[in-house]
């Protein structure tokens, strides 16, 4: 698979040039190298207008037996899978191929046991656990549609995603291990499932050894894996049959379940981590995400195991049992790529030089960072302690709904630049708008769009295509519309400067402001809510409300905890304001729009910035909001 990656600038430049002058043979030379039960018979149909995309048309294939299968002919006993325990007195595991293959096919007979078959939804609820990685591939093997909910959603945004993509059976555990804390994993799950019909089979792992109730649906993982054997061939898919649903929060209204499918996502995941990793054989790559993020699914399991990488899973956090796990473990497990978010650096930074410099980080090779543009601070920070002046940085700019990295430096191959993503990767044309859609030429500002479509792109939102099409195509028709605005450079080099639209993006999670504001509004004394993002030292941003109380609040202190406590509940800790001010109005336009970017700034403390706020409905609320933040 070393063909995928372009190990120097001259084969860089030589295929950025053919992607441009004949895209859908450069694409074909890239699929050619996996394999497939039948060649596909187009390598690209596409409307942005409608929208409709297909890639590898009538092409036939499973992801696993790319991800596994094949590597069983040539390295069976290399480790696929490093899981590293949240517990460091925990023994590590080192997974082979051969071993994964296994166990996999094991878990899939075991899911098509209790009733699973190809086209159905399965929901997984699971700690960071090699059986999470390994049900995303058993799912992938019978042809069920995996959709993963992470493993800090509380149970109303779990009962949200099982209801909207009609789950058929749920994989989920006791609890999992989070640090210091344990989550009740099982508890969380029943409480979900009463809201929950189509649920037929509850499948449990045994992780933490928790007390737990128990339901007629639900089955012990480890009495149903006893029944059945390792012996699973894999479904045949078609190219454009759906591999995975993942929900991204919106900027408004309930969260979007995106739809990627087989073909295209297994080319544009190994194409786009080989390269933008510079991964050899044999090299140790460790990404921190979650499997319950798309990070985890492109750049932990699929797009690593394509290849024949050997990935390391991390069930802990950053700061446990101290501040210097992730470096303990770079250490421990000889790292060659480590790829984080800069919540997480930022969070980092913050302690002493010396838990970076105790350990021996000599085996980095390259650094990457994903989730939010990263400030310069964070980087030379990055590069200075951890890279040791040494290991290039890949600042990856991508989304849930693109499927993979887009625009990105390649390793030591293209030139990095602080603070900024750099170059599209050969395949994708990345262009800037102004606000009537005329594409910007050379060095400018404006609203970042992608011209033609690359394989990894997500197909529709899961039952409203629609929604899609508004969301995506419709604000710039014949463009894929991100949401980011972004400047580019003399030399080309794109910087991502924030969203366009109402999603904060709260250490490295997308949170869309229309749940959190739905959430708030549910508490009996509040009338109305606006949320709006403000910059955070750790977090990159943070979630400010706003909220008009419908009678007096005596108690500013405890109606604040009450809401903070109803968001988590809602939506999950994560979603939780840092701040929250009860106002007696919020500013809005004379037609009663509430307007945000005044908010914005008042809540990023940018009272000189906040323009002309003499045309709004009511002007004295913003010097109100002034003299009580």
């Amino acid at each position: 698979m070393d063909d995928l990656a372009y190990r120097s600038i001259a084969a860089y430049e030589q295929a950025k040039d053919q992607a441009s002058a004949q895209p859908e043979a450069f694409w074909e030379a890239i699929a050619n190298q996996f394999e497939w039960h039948q060649k596909w018979d187009k390598t690209l149909e596409y409307d942005f207008h409608k929208p409709e995309i297909k890639w590898f048309l009538r092409g036939k294939l499973n992801i696993t037996e790319n991800c596994l299968d094949r590597h069983l002919k040539t390295q069976p006993n290399q480790t696929a899978i490093i899981f590293e325990p949240n517990d460091p007195k925990e023994t590590a595991q080192h997974i082979s191929y051969k071993e994964l293959h296994s166990r996999v096919c094991r878990v899939a007979n075991m899911l098509k046991a209790n009733g699973a078959k190809k086209g159905d939804r399965i929901c997984l609820y699971m700690p960071m656990v090699p059986e999470l990685a390994i049900t995303v591939l058993a799912c992938a093997r019978i042809g069920a549609i995996h959709s993963v909910v992470f493993a800090g959603f509380s149970a109303a945004a779990l009962a949200a995603r099982i209801n909207d993509a009609d789950c058929a059976m749920l994989v989920t555990a006791d609890g999992g291990f989070r640090g210091a804390k344990v989550t009740p994993l099982k508890a969380i799950a029943d409480e979900a499932l009463t809201h929950c019909t189509s649920i037929k089979t509850s499948i449990v792992l045994k992780r933490t050894g928790q007390e737990v109730a128990w339901n007629d649906i639900d089955v012990w993982w480890h009495e149903a894996l006893a029944e059945v054997d390792d012996h699973c061939p894999a479904e045949i898919m078609d190219s454009e049959d759906p591999l995975f649903i993942l929900y991204t929060s919106g900027s408004t209204g309930k969260p979007k379940g995106m739809v990627h499918t087989c073909g295209g996502y297994m080319v544009y995941t190994a194409y786009s981590f080989q390269n933008v990793f510079q991964y050899e054989k044999g090299h140790v790559y460790w990404c921190t995400a979650d499997i319950g993020w798309i990070t985890g699914h492109s750049y932990i399991v699929y797009g690593p195991l394509a290849v024949g990488a050997t990935t390391v899973m991390f069930e802990g956090v950053p700061s446990y049992p101290e501040c210097d796990r992730f470096w303990e473990v770079c250490a421990k497990h000889k790292v060659n790529q480590f790829y984080t978010a800069p919540t997480a650096i930022r969070a980092l930074q913050k302690h002493p030089v010396d838990l970076v410099s105790k350990h021996d980080l000599s085996s980095l090779k390259v650094l990457g960072s994903v989730g939010e543009p990263i400030n310069a601070e964070a980087w030379h920070w990055y590069d200075n302690h951890v890279g040791k002046n040494n290991c290039p940085i890949v600042d990856t700019w991508w989304q849930t709904e693109t499927g993979g990295i887009l625009i990105s430096s390649l390793a030591g191959v293209t030139p990095q630049k602080p603070t900024y993503a750099t170059l599209p990767m050969p395949g994708v044309q990345a262009v800037l708008l102004d606000n009537e859609g005329n594409e910007l030429a050379g060095e400018n500002e404006g609203i970042l769009a992608i011209k033609q479509p690359w394989p990894s792109i997500a197909r529709t939102i899961w039952g409203d295509h629609e929604r899609y099409k508004n969301v995506y195509f419709s604000a710039y028709p014949g463009y894929y519309f991100p949401g980011d605005a972004a400047l580019r450079d003399a030399n080309g080099n794109f910087r991502i400067t924030g969203r366009v639209d109402d999603v904060v993006i709260v250490s490295g999670h997308n949170l869309g402001t229309a749940p959190i504001e739905n959430a708030l509004n549910e508490h009996p004394n509040v009338v109305e809510s606006a949320v709006v993002g403000f910059p955070h030292d750790v977090k990159g941003n943070a979630l400010y409300a706003f909220v008009i109380a419908k009678n007096v609040v005596a108690d500013h202190e405890a109606l604040i905890a009450a809401l903070r406590a109803l968001v988590a509940q809602t939506i999950g800790p994560i979603a939780k304001p840092d701040r929250i001010q009860v106002v007696s109005g919020l500013p809005k336009t004379r037609s009663g729009k509430i307007m945000r970017r005044i908010l914005r700034k008042l809540a990023a403390g940018e009272y000189d910035q906040l323009g002309d706020v003499s045309t709004l409905l009511n002007p004295e609320v913003v010097e109100e909001i002034k003299r009580n933040s």
